[in-house]
């Protein structure tokens, strides 16, 4: 019986201590490279970089509108929210509490206020850092939270471990946005990422994917008796925009399909801009073929990203990519975060997945697919805007190759 028991506490304790490490070492080891990253941007002040103006694109029944810098997407964000009668659906992966933050949890209780249904979600451990103070809501706002470690006891179950890396809002039936943009001040003015504005029958799907999150995980992370966040079925489909959405508790990473179905189709051209390009060897192959058929394929990374980390992975896929005929180009003066790319100016993609394994095969993460001329055309304009500003990677001594906003799409 001693025996016994002394063999059961021990493997109580190895239990522990293998849950303490699969779960403590990469949270220390992103806690160093936080440190890092933070001695890397010390005393750098930021730079202005070009921008695109939002100007709204015309899809099926609605419009898309697509935003390169933060303060223009706040703007109309806080007025949305302002102009909210029903609904508000709002979620994003990191909320700081500094000024900007301030005027979102501001604007969002002040439509609670008024009767607006509001829903919030946010990941906590992306939040780590930010003021409790600031993460306590009035109680006429349902949050949800979540949670750092999602897995409790199943933590051999790898469907657990997705953060909430979505950024996502959407106000009545009139309109959503979706992006990279995170919410907080540095974002506003500093960084340079995308995010679109839709209208018109695609909201619905944009809603419904908050939903099924919402859905999802209310039960552990709210009361218990919390209701599901009902929605009326759609009557009307918009056949050139879907959502594609990586749910990991069920399995499903339909967006890495997406991007190979999208790159092996291409005969033109596939411009893409990451903030963060780790990706598995499929990925980089479909690239490489892709180039050696004649297609035009450029890459737009961060010169320095925010994460010392995956600049250094970034740089072992430089080589093979260059000899295929990739062309690379890394953004001076300010953090590139956007998660976009085009392909034979027909097919497009805006979304919050970084091509990398996390945002691939692990996280909860949202992209807008559309298929038109129109918006893909004014998506290369983009592209070509943000192509200014960097400096193009090459193996020859010689000054690189460079387009502008002005240069012909195949330039």
């Amino acid at each position: 019986m001693v025996a016994e028991r002394g063999t059961g506490a021990g493997l109580r304790t190895w239990l522990r201590r293998l849950l303490l490490t699969f779960v403590g070492v990469p949270f220390l080891v992103a806690i160093g490279m936080s440190v890092v990253d933070s001695y890397r941007r010390r005393g750098k002040k930021p730079k202005p970089f070009p921008t695109h103006a939002p100007v709204p694109v015309p899809v099926g029944d609605g419009e898309v509108t697509t935003y390169t810098y933060g303060k223009d997407l706040y703007d109309d964000m806080l007025a949305a929210i302002e102009g909210a009668q029903r609904q508000i659906l709002f979620e994003t992966y990191i909320w700081k509490g500094d000024a900007t933050g301030e005027r979102f949890k501001a604007a969002l209780h002040a439509a609670a206020e008024r009767g607006v249904e509001v829903y919030c979600i946010y990941d906590a451990f992306a939040n780590l850092v930010v003021s409790p103070r600031f993460l306590h809501f009035p109680d006429s706002m349902k949050v949800l939270r979540y949670p750092v470690y999602a897995a409790g006891w199943r933590f051999f179950d790898l469907r657990r471990y997705g953060r909430d890396h979505r950024k996502i809002l959407v106000v009545d039936d009139a309109v959503g946005f979706i992006g990279g943009y995170n919410i907080g001040s540095p974002y506003e003015t500093e960084w340079r990422d995308t995010h679109v504005r839709v209208t018109g029958p695609a909201v619905w799907d944009l809603k419904r994917a908050f939903a099924d999150f919402w859905n999802l995980n209310r039960r552990r992370r709210l009361r218990s008796s919390e209701r599901p966040l009902l929605l009326e079925t759609a009557s009307t489909w918009e056949s050139r925009i879907r959502f594609q959405r990586n749910v990991p508790r069920l399995w499903m990473f339909p967006i890495r399909s997406m991007y190979l179905e999208a790159i092996n189709r291409a005969s033109h051209n596939v411009w893409m801009t990451q903030a963060y390009f780790m990706p598995d060897q499929d990925f980089v192959d479909a690239l490489k073929a892709a180039a050696r058929r004649g297609v035009d394929v450029r890459l737009l990374l961060p010169l320095k990203s925010n994460h010392i980390v995956a600049d250094w992975i970034s740089r072992g896929y430089f080589s093979q990519l260059l000899d295929a005929g990739v062309r690379i180009f890394r953004y001076r003066d300010a953090m590139v975060h956007a998660k976009t790319a085009t392909v034979d100016g027909t097919w497009c993609t805006v979304g919050t997945a970084n091509i990398d394994r996390l945002s691939l095969q692990g996280n909860f993460e949202i992209n807008i697919e559309v298929i038109d001329a129109g918006l893909a055309r004014h998506l290369e304009e983009i592209f070509l805007v943000d192509q200014s500003n960097t400096l193009e990677l090459t193996r020859a001594s010689g000054p690189p190759a460079t387009c502008t906003a002005s240069s012909p799409s195949w330039c």
